[in-house]
Formats: C-alpha cells, structure tokens, sequence
C-alpha cells in the first residue's frame, strides 16, 4: 500500500477563516445620526431621573454614554434649550453725536464725556464686543461685514 503524505508548509503568522460568510451591505445609509434638541433632551431627562443608569438609557437609545454625558452637562448648564421658530431680528439703530437735553435736569456739573459702555454682539459668523468710544462709521463696516 501506497500513502501520500502532504508535505506543504503552511505559515502560522495569518489565520485565514475560509468558511463562507454572507455580508450585508447597506447603502445610502448615514454613518453618523444627528439627534434634535428634543430628542437630546429627552434622553438627558431619563437620565436624570432617580436610580437611571447613563450606561443603561445611552444602550437604550443607541448612544454613547460619553455623549449622553456632554449633553447631560449643557443640559445642567442651559444651553441644551428647545428652539423657537422665531428668528432674530436686528433693530434698527442710529447713532447720534449729542445727546438731548430737554426734559432733562441734572444736578451735576457737566464734565468730561468719558465713555463707559459695552456693547456685545452675538452673530452666526461670530461676536464683537465694544468698550468704550465707537466710532459710528467703524462699526457700521464691522456689522455689515458680521451680517453679510
């Protein structure tokens, strides 16, 4: 009787599954789900109630329990509010070089016009804070450009 013996080197550095395995592939799918406010509200209110687990309501709801954590600290912090429709609206304003006095009586002598306002501005584009004399033509530039 005759015996074959196999004699091939086989590398042990990979391990190859070959058994056949079906693969689904999903198309037009999002990696990433964007939640509303509502909903990240939501979750932040089920995890603040008494004996809740972040871990448990993060699985629950197919988050991270490190995002259920940031915004359980904007929640704490206001700024995970529900949005309005309505929009902001700028109003108008003229600057002007005197002030008007009548109906006006002052006790004090008038001094020296030292400015001591702030003025802040908070836009999509970003925020401009002014202290102290403005010049108007300046800040027209400025909130033109911030607005455009």
């Amino acid at each position: 009787m005759i015996t074959f013996v196999d004699t091939t080197i086989v590398s042990t550095r990979w391990i190859v599954d070959t058994s056949e395995q079906r693969i689904q592939v999903r198309g037009g799918e999002p990696k990433r789900r964007y939640r509303t406010v509502e909903e990240k509200r939501r979750i932040v209110e089920e995890v603040l109630q008494a004996g809740a687990s972040v871990a448990r309501v993060a699985r629950a709801h197919g988050v991270n329990a490190n995002q259920v954590f940031g915004w359980r600290r904007l929640y704490q912090q206001g700024r995970l509010e529900r949005r309005t429709n309505e929009t902001s609206a700028l109003l108008p304003v003229r600057v002007v070089d005197t002030v008007p006095t009548e109906g006006l009586q002052s006790t004090v002598t008038p001094t020296r016009r030292t400015p001591s306002g702030v003025i802040h501005i908070e836009v999509p584009k970003g925020q401009l804070r002014i202290t102290g004399h403005v010049d108007g033509e300046v800040l027209r530039i400025v909130l033109e450009k911030l607005l455009a």
